[in-house]
């Protein structure tokens, strides 16, 4: 028996409580499945579909790509972790699966802050729109933020602002002091989330602040009884009261990737020595399912999003019905009575009347399966 008075840390811990650790695996696992199935059909469904394809879509999709990353190359060996398999002792694995998973999180909270200001500027400063978003100014957003998110942690992969270690406290590999005491963790956390977060809030803010005088607008305007001198205004009015719907999607990702790295920030800062193993696991499992959340937001808050995924996901158990209906429809065309003979009319209408019947019959089996 350790001492009361001598934390266990978190590893010790998780040896002691082999039913713990086993469900800790499991759910890693399973957040990887559903990350992994989200963030594809994700990518998937924007890509086929043009109704949601807009400037906003680029980095959404960047986004998922991010997490997808992350389910793919992170969290395979934090559960394996928990099956007791002792990668960590590798240098190289305890150097690469930081290295992704800090980076991981740089790079989607500034593909969610560039998001915000996508929306910030439709918003406040539509004539500003155009001339921002261009296509070759949108990739350059991407690869920039894609250069700061995992630029920053070049120098400590290699040893020279911290380094890449196994920390037995917290049981995996984490960010250390290297042999001058020089660590980056404080001036990652300072670049990586919070300035991306107060630039989210400032813009936010503006927004909310626009949405509800143009809500005051729409207001007045219902009550006034001159409507054609403020048709152009009304329309801008709506316009921006439409692009609101997907900024509230976006507010409600930035606040539950913010709700899933806020516990694992406090945990590591109110309890260094790990006296309280229990919260540092259940802090790591909602950084993990961080990865997953995105994709059930998409559905559960934009509706274009909601029908987008639906045709995706049905148009594989229709397809086959589908290809039916046309074929049929072309022979019942060449069937149609052509001649002044009445018998071969009769024939001829006999037989277009059986086949619109079979027609009716495959739409009706269309309409239940697209149900």
């Amino acid at each position: 028996m350790s001492n009361s008075n001598q934390p266990m840390g978190f590893e010790s811990w998780l040896k002691e409580n082999q039913t713990i650790r086993y469900a800790a695996a499991f759910i890693t696992l399973l957040i990887m499945f559903i990350g992994i199935l989200g963030n594809s059909l994700t990518i998937i469904v924007i890509l086929k579909s043009p109704r949601i394809r807009n400037v906003a879509s680029a980095f959404i999709i960047s986004l998922g790509a991010a997490d997808l990353l992350f389910c793919i190359a992170v969290l395979p060996f934090n559960a394996s972790r928990f099956l007791n398999i002792n990668w960590v002792q590798y240098p190289v694995l305890c150097s690469i699966v930081p290295f992704f998973q800090y980076g991981n999180i740089g790079i989607s909270l500034l593909f969610i802050t560039m998001i915000t200001i996508n929306r910030y500027i439709m918003i406040v400063h539509p004539s500003l729109y155009n001339i921002v978003y261009r296509p070759i100014w949108i990739t350059s957003m991407i690869i920039l933020c894609l250069i700061i998110s995992f630029g920053m942690l070049v120098p400590t992969f290699l040893g020279k602002w911290g380094k890449f270690e196994n920390d037995p406290k917290l049981g995996s590999c984490s960010i250390i002091s290297d042999e001058s005491g020089r660590s980056s963790k404080f001036a990652l956390f300072i670049t990586g989330f919070i300035i991306p977060c107060i630039v989210i809030v400032c813009c936010y803010t503006s927004i909310f602040w626009v949405v509800h005088k143009s809500e005051q607008r729409m207001r007045r305007h219902q009550l006034s009884t001159q409507s054609d001198p403020t048709v152009t205004n009304m329309q801008s009015i709506k316009r921006k009261l439409s692009e609101w719907r997907i900024t509230k999607m976006v507010l409600a990702i930035f606040v539950s990737f913010v709700l899933c790295y806020l516990p694992i920030t406090i945990t590591k800062t109110s309890d260094p020595d790990v006296k309280y193993p229990a919260l540092l696991l259940t802090a790591y499992i909602m950084v993990y399912a961080s990865a997953c959340f995105n994709p059930i937001i998409y559905v559960i808050m934009n509706k274009q999003y909601r029908k987008a995924f639906k045709a995706v996901l049905s148009v594989g158990c229709c397809e086959k019905a589908t290809k039916r209906v046309p074929v049929l429809r072309s022979i019942s065309k060449r069937l149609q009575p052509h001649g002044k003979n009445q018998e071969d009319r009769g024939f001829g209408t006999t037989v277009s009347h059986v086949s619109s019947i079979a027609l009716e019959s495959l739409d009706y089996n269309n309409r239940i399966l697209s149900i």
